[in-house]
Parts: structure tokens; sequence; C-alpha cells
């Protein structure tokens, strides 16, 4: 027995099953009228209309009937995985696979696994991805008076870049944040490596009363008196950890980098500028997931399908230039 031999990931009607039960975990939720707990009917045995692959029409599985506003619907309606053609035992096949891969899984070994075309395994990881991105903001970093790291880093080539190509000028631009006392991380795509970019992101992401560590870029020197502590390594100097205050360094968020690089150049090689904020949320979510904070592979599952709800991604195609 393993892990992808539970029953909701090779029977479609177990697997709507277990999407419900996270899904509507407080009860039925109707999408169209938005009733919670209402008179729902369940429509079993319906099935759509024949066709020459499906003679007798194929089963819709979880199909339901909302008392109140009479429309049907089900566990997908108004998620991510709306009007997907795949079934969804194979989509919750996909997503076990992407958060129990620490580097990412690329398409195309997507595309092998599940059986599917390219472009349908693509796409569906790019719905995984808008699932994982969160965007909570409701608790700042550091609340409690902790450490939080802050860094920058680079990847990619930006798309018809003209000039020097020494720097960072011509690569695409990654902030990460790392709360070290809830082993959480923010991260945050960036046009240019410059002050105006990167202090909104710090200001409105850290409480004022965390202790603030970033290495010695000048954009962090104004900024850093806002918060009760500001301390900062010189990596100039092969400097990472300060050896005044050993608490004083940067090597978590950089960890972390480290984790997202090598899956960016190993495993998914390339990706569009328009694209990488949904790798970031995957990579982003992974870190906040990890064994380290109390997951393990089906928790890391679950816990992403709870983020379909109230999302919807629409197809331009894998190699869309926008």
């Amino acid at each position: 027995m393993s892990v992808l031999s539970s029953p909701h990931f090779h029977d479609e009607a177990k697997a709507f099953e277990y999407l419900e039960g996270i899904v509507w975990a407080d009860g039925v939720t109707c999408p169209h009228c938005g009733t919670v707990g209402g008179r729902v009917y369940d429509l079993s045995g319906v099935r759509t209309k024949p066709s020459k692959k499906n003679p007798e029409g194929k089963l819709r599985h979880g199909l339901k009937k909302c008392g109140e506003c009479r429309k049907q619907f089900t566990v997908k309606v108004g998620t991510v995985f709306e009007h997907a053609r795949l079934p969804l035992f194979k989509m919750l096949q996909a997503v076990h696979l992407m958060v129990s891969s620490k580097k990412g899984i690329s398409a195309h070994q997507m595309s092998r696994i599940l059986e599917v075309q390219y472009k349908s395994a693509w796409f569906l990881m790019h719905r995984i991805r808008e699932a994982m991105r969160s965007g909570d903001l409701a608790q700042p970093f550091g609340s409690g008076g902790g450490a939080v790291e802050v860094d920058e880093t680079y990847y990619g080539y930006k798309r018809d870049y003209v000039g020097n190509r020494r720097g960072w000028g011509h690569k695409h631009g990654v902030v990460a944040l790392v709360d070290r006392d809830s082993g959480q991380s923010r991260w945050f795509k960036i046009d240019r490596s410059t002050a105006d970019q990167i202090h909104p992101i710090v200001l409105n992401n850290i409480a004022r009363e965390a202790r603030l560590m970033t290495d010695e870029a000048t954009m962090y020197r104004k900024i850093g008196r806002q918060f009760s502590e500001h301390g900062t390594t010189t990596h100039a100097r092969s400097e990472y950890v300060s050896p005044l205050d050993r608490t004083i360094h940067t090597n978590t968020v950089e960890g972390a980098f480290s984790i997202f690089k090598r899956g960016m150049r190993g495993v998914y090689q390339h990706c569009a500028e328009h694209h990488l904020h949904r790798y970031l949320a995957e990579y982003e979510f992974r870190y906040n997931t990890r064994t380290a904070n109390g997951f393990d592979d089906r928790q890391r599952g679950a816990e992403a399908v709870k983020g379909i709800v109230g999302k919807r991604l629409t197809y331009e195609g894998p190699h869309a230039s926008a």
C-alpha cells in the first residue's frame, strides 16, 4: 500500500466525497445563491447526453440541486476545478504529486504520470498553483517582537531586455520574508530591486516591534530605523552570521531561496515573467507547510485543496505571452 492507493485517487465517486468533505466541512454551500446548510437534493444516477464515446451518457458524480434557487451544482462549481475536463481523481493525484515534490514536478512528467496531454497537465498545474496562492496579510510577521529575515534574489532573464547583462537588471527579482518564530514565509515578485519597490512590502508585512534581519544592502538602512532592531551581516566580507550576536543572519531565507532556485533551474527550467508569481506561490506554500511546521504529505494536500474555493483561472496556452 502507498499514499496513492487511497480510494479518492482512483475512484471518481470517492474523489467527490473527499473533496466535499474538505470544501463543505461546515455544510453544503450552494455556489449560485450562497445558501449554507439549506435544502439540497442529491441527483444520483443522472447522466449526460449520449455521445459516440459514451452511448449511454456519462455519469455525473456529485451532482446536487439547491432547494432554494433550484439550480444544479457540484462541489467543483466556484473553484479552480470548475469546467475542468479531467477526472477529479486525476486532479487530486496531481495535487498530491505537486505538494509532495520538494522542488516541484514538471508538466511533462505530470502528463506522463496522469496519461494526459502536456497542455492539460500544464494548465492543471497552474490551477493548483492558483489554489496554493493565499495572499493572507492578516497577521504581520514579527508581531511578538521576533526576528524576520528579508532578502532578495534573481531568476531567469527578462524578455526583450536591452542593455548590459551584468549584475541583476536583466533578471526577474524576487523578495522573500521569513518569520523565524512561526516558520512562515511570504514571497513577492518585483520589477527592480530598489527601495521604492521593497520598502512597501517590508512595511506592509512586518510589525514595527519585530527584529529586522537583512544583509548589508543600503536600501534597508533607512527603513531599518522603523523597527525595534535592525541586524545586518556583510556578505561582501564573507560574513554570514554576526560575530557579536549569533541570531543576526539571513541564512533561513537564503535556505528557502536555495530550494526555489534548484527547482526552477533543475525541474521547470523555463518560466515566463507573467507566470512567475504562481511559481512563487507554489514554493511559498510548500515552505509554509513543510514537515518542520507539522505537515505531512496528506495534510499538505488537504491544505492545498482548501484553497480552490472562490478562484478561477482561464486557459491562454503554455506559450502565451501575456
